[in-house]
């Protein structure tokens, strides 16, 4: 039985596959075994993993039915005691299996284990995740509120965590029924009943340029009901309300933008503006046509890393 089962869920990744498993097979930690879930890929990703000799990796088919599935398949293909996940287009430092490794025996039994990450922008620009936290030093600490902690950018992020399978199993897996934000929702259930360790050292790389600022419409729904999901603990639990309403701001917003007015209503709704700041009670009362103008605006300065370099730095 290895310590961790690497799960890594892959549907047409072939630019990014062989450089994700490079990092992941160049661990300073051996003692892990690699499960790859094909989601159906229809380019050459297969290929890419197939170039890839290592008595670590095994790989696994399945008609295209979402990173939920394919994740949740390879925990229970896997033989590991602990899951460590990796998306296809993320990327390890070499250390990141240790120190996940070293919160655990340091934090024994807890819900769930993540390391501090970089966000890859764009091609150029990388920058530390910008979390709402203080720390003293590079090793592992328990949280004292998940919620509060992931105020700006979330502490937890999926490809930087780990968690005992036999617990992963007990929560009922990633929710299937959500397309997106699925992830999200399992570290809520998690952090609403055990703590949460997190070791601040940088050893990971979430690659956030590949992905689409507003998101697939189509999803905006479903994220409408992901987001209303918590209802009964946000009544006793404000940190998690401040939290959802930070999250719900988001949705309101892309769906403003997007002309999906019925959504918006229904998110903006949700809110206490007690939760908000003065620039976000704003954005949510300014026409649609001005939050698309300055979306095409953000989307220019981003290529030109203005924007990143000078609001997210």
């Amino acid at each position: 039985m290895p310590f961790f089962s690497v799960i890594i869920p892959l549907y047409n990744k072939e630019q990014y596959i062989s450089e994700c498993l490079q990092s992941a097979l160049h661990q300073s930690f051996k003692d892990f075994e690699i499960i790859i879930v094909n989601d159906g890929s229809t380019d050459q990703s297969v290929e890419k993993v197939e170039n890839l000799v290592s008595e670590k990796i095994t790989i696994h088919h399945q008609d295209n039915k979402g990173v939920s599935e394919a994740r949740n398949k390879g925990a229970k293909l896997s033989s590991g005691k602990y899951l460590a996940f990796l998306d296809a287009d993320d990327i390890w430092k070499p250390d990141h299996l240790q120190c996940l490794y070293e919160s655990i025996q340091t934090f024994s039994n807890s819900g769930l284990y993540a390391n501090n990450y970089y966000i890859k922008h764009s091609n150029s620009y990388t920058a530390p995740a910008t979390l709402n936290i203080n720390f003293d030093a590079l090793t592992p600490i328990e949280l004292e509120d998940f919620f509060i902690a992931s105020l700006k950018d979330t502490i937890v992020w999926t490809s930087a965590t780990a968690i005992e399978k036999n617990k992963f199993m007990s929560y009922g897996m990633f929710n299937t029924a959500y397309p997106t934000g699925e992830d999200l929702d399992l570290w809520i259930r998690i952090a609403l009943k055990e703590p949460i360790i997190f070791h601040p050292k940088h050893t990971m790389t979430y690659n956030k340029s590949i992905h689409g600022s507003l998101g697939k419409q189509e999803y905006n729904r479903q994220r409408l009901k992901f987001l209303s999901s918590f209802s009964h603990q946000e009544e006793i639990n404000s940190s998690l309300k401040t939290y959802l309403d930070l999250k719900r701001y988001g949705l309101a917003i892309r769906t403003k933008i997007n002309s999906e007015l019925k959504i918006f209503n229904e998110t903006k709704k949700l809110i206490d503006y007690k939760n908000l700041n003065v620039r976000q009670r704003l954005f949510l009362s300014t026409p649609s046509w001005v939050l698309k103008i300055l979306a095409f605006i953000r989307a220019q300065l981003i290529k030109k890393e203005w924007y990143l370099k000078t609001f997210k730095g």
